[in-house]
């Protein structure tokens, strides 16, 4: 079991005290969490926002808003991993019904699809759902061409809910309670709330008065933004996204859902977060995360998860707007106080067998070296400079990860003795010298040679 310093639990709480005084939240709940478990929550504020009323704890529910949205995209992942349905399907596949046939699941998970980002009706938020059968004969338009631009859609994620309701045969949310929720141990994240439940307020911009915001059910749009959580079981869902995923969902998969797909680009601004499929992605100097907001009239919600260490934070606010940096401060602060070990360096006997790839290799004129890792796998230049790219063991040979050559295969050429003399990669060929004669060059060399 982990355990935090006692000065490190008394920041924690402070920072969190200072959000809900400094922004005015009637109450904050927040969590993080390492090593697989929730090592640290705390409250504050009261439930009504008055002084000597009730304060919460990691069990009371508050609502997630879009933070649903990735409980969906689980279930699709993993009716994808069944058979069920393929990412470059069309929607019409699976909802002949659609105006919109052509969009693909993956471009709705992406927010891709460039569906209109809100039904036509009344604020859905604020006001009783309407079916299925209704979303449909509003006509949602497609506001951009698919695939061509990011555009957060709360439609596309009512899409996607039916999709998983018509594939399993129930509701998508019994659906996500039978193949995520149950598996997890997350019996407090339900569709409704179930006491002790926060009420969903809003803070006057001007005055220190209260208004209780309504609460309904959102029906066709409830995959949008309808689950209520604790941060018990929220601090689950982060250990999920950091690795821990149990038998819900392959390790496979899940890397596969967090690679990002559509920055959210604004003009003028540089770009600081990007959609993966149903997660949301952030690249903060050099530490990359994922998670997602949540925001509806009287809530907001963060869950963010450093993908390298595992480490992650949840925070939950009954405040219609006001939050502040307080998740990502949390997180930070654990980092800083208590900053992982990095792990000692052993010798690896097994990397023996492949220690006669390493070294300098030529592509053309340009130079290379590419040496072994701890993961078994090999490294050729710099990843993300270049050319450079990480590659893994295959059934036939190497399979790059990232950049230019992500998914590409690497096939080792010998000489007559046995010796490695060729890298074949992509349709290139990298050569231990420039143009190494004792290899196959495409386009054959000059008789004369160098000159």
């Amino acid at each position: 079991m982990t355990r935090l310093e006692a000065a490190t639990a008394l920041a924690l709480s402070h920072r969190l005290a200072t959000e809900q005084s400094e922004h005015r939240l009637p109450s904050v709940v927040a969590g993080v969490v390492r090593d697989d478990e929730l090592v640290w929550s705390d409250a504050c504020g009261t439930l009504d926002g008055r002084p000597d009323s009730t304060v919460p704890d990691a069990s009371t529910q508050y609502r997630l808003g879009s933070i649903s949205k990735t409980f969906v995209a689980v279930e699709l992942m993993r009716l994808r991993d069944e058979g069920r349905l393929d990412l470059g399907d069309t929607i019409g596949t699976h909802l002949p019904e659609v105006d919109f046939g052509q969009v693909t699941v993956a471009q709705l998970l992406t927010h891709t699809s460039g569906l209109q980002a809100e039904t036509d009706g009344p604020w859905w938020e604020r006001a009783p759902g309407e079916p299925w059968d209704a979303l449909v004969a509003s006509s949602p338009q497609l506001r951009f061409t698919p695939g061509t631009r990011f555009h957060y859609s709360n439609v596309g994620y009512a899409v996607l809910g039916e999709v998983v309701a018509r594939l399993r045969g129930e509701p998508w949310h019994a659906a996500v309670k039978a193949g995520i929720l149950d598996p997890l141990g997350m019996a407090r994240t339900t569709v409704r709330p179930e006491p002790p439940v926060a009420p969903g307020l809003a803070v006057h911009p001007f005055a220190d008065v209260l208004l209780p915001e309504p609460e309904h059910d959102a029906v066709a749009l409830a995959p949008a933004g309808q689950l209520w959580s604790t941060v018990t079981d929220l601090a689950r869902w982060a250990t999920f996204l950091g690795g821990h995923t149990g038998d819900v969902l392959s390790s496979k998969t899940l890397d596969e859902m967090l690679h990002p797909v559509a920055i959210n680009d604004v003009p003028d601004a540089a770009w600081s977060g990007a959609h993966a499929l149903g997660w949301q992605m952030w690249n903060v100097e050099g530490r990359r995360f994922a998670g997602h907001g949540g925001s509806m009239p009287g809530f907001l919600a963060v869950v963010r998860v450093d993908v390298t260490s595992g480490d992650g934070v949840v925070l939950l606010t009954n405040a219609t707007s006001g939050l502040g940096t307080g998740a990502t401060d949390l997180l930070n602060l654990l980092a800083e106080a208590e900053p992982h070990p990095p792990e000692p360096w052993s010798a690896d006997a097994t990397q023996v067998e492949a220690l006669e790839l390493t070294g300098e290799w030529f592509w053309g004129t340009q130079r290379f070296t590419l040496a072994l890792q701890p993961d078994g796998g090999l490294l050729l230049g710099t990843p993300g400079e270049g050319r450079g790219a990480h590659f893994v063991r295959s059934d036939d040979g190497w399979i790059g990860l990232e950049g230019y050559y992500a998914g590409e295969p690497l096939t080792v050429r010998r000489d007559a003795d046995g010796r490695p003399i060729q890298l074949d990669l992509a349709s290139f060929v990298f050569t231990r010298a420039p143009y190494d004669p004792a290899a196959e060059i495409p386009g054959g060399l000059d008789p004369e040679g160098w000159r």
